[in-house]
């Protein structure tokens, strides 16, 4: 049985790629033992691979109040919302390992209201999802009330940039077709 392409789009070979990009791509290689193919299809535009993966880790490896687990699961619930079957499975793995909960990756993308989460989680996403389809509804209420679960000002910011940003990432990896790893849907469980 032949693979599926991984994207719509040509995907360049590994020495096919400007040397950052190729040395980037091989440190996740060595790090997780596989390449994941969002890699692989952006760097079809080695300009935009770049600048998306920078705009990434400036959101999603930055110190402060939220944990990497709760970053995940910004992406993971935005995700869903946006119907991206890549990010669901891709950030879902990563969640399970941040979280080091073989379940909250599934109760998150199905629905995380009911998911064994804390009250400042839930109210995390609830705007999370609110910056991700109506934006233009976000108010002062919101911010008293991710403030009143603990949050500061910066912490909404880095929340609606995650959102945000991964809106992107879901359309680009839709209009890609941009196809999971298998690797990514038993790590982690």
């Amino acid at each position: 049985m032949t693979q599926p392409a991984i994207s719509r789009f040509p995907v360049p070979t590994l020495a096919e790629l400007p040397e950052d990009i190729r040395a980037r791509i091989e440190a996740v290689q060595e790090k997780s033992g596989f390449i994941p193919n969002v890699f692989l299809v952006l760097a079809h535009r080695p300009d935009e691979f770049r600048a998306f993966f920078a705009y990434h880790d400036a959101l999603m490896d930055k110190p402060g109040n939220l944990s990497q687990a709760e970053r995940e699961m910004i992406v993971v619930a935005t995700s869903n919302a946006n119907q991206c079957q890549y990010c669901v499975i891709s950030h879902g793995a990563i969640l399970r390992i941040r979280a080091k909960n073989p379940l909250i990756a599934d109760q998150v993308a199905i629905n995380y209201r009911k998911a064994d989460l804390t009250p400042r989680q839930k109210a995390m996403l609830d705007f999370a999802l609110k910056v991700s389809h109506e934006a233009h509804l976000v108010n002062d209420a919101d911010f008293e009330t991710l403030g009143a679960h603990g949050f500061t000002p910066e912490d909404v910011w880095d929340i609606a940039g995650i959102s945000a940003f991964f809106g992107l990432s879901n359309r680009m990896a839709n209009v890609t077709n941009m196809r999971p790893n298998d690797e990514f849907y038993t790590l982690g469980r």
